[in-house]
């Protein structure tokens, strides 16, 4: 139960990380914000254990 625990939390911060660098795309280069799109879409799921 702590190794589901301790990944989904690494998952979340994954997906934290990821969404923050696709904000920073989005708001100078808007033509390259799609490429950290599957990390943040992949390790939402992973985080709500949709996968």
């Amino acid at each position: 139960m702590a190794e589901k625990s301790e990944s989904r939390s690494k998952d979340m911060m994954i997906f934290v990380v990821s969404t923050i660098i696709m904000c920073v795309l989005l708001w100078c280069c808007p033509a390259w914000f799609w490429v950290p799109l599957p990390f943040v879409l992949t390790y939402l799921t992973k985080a709500f254990d949709a996968i």
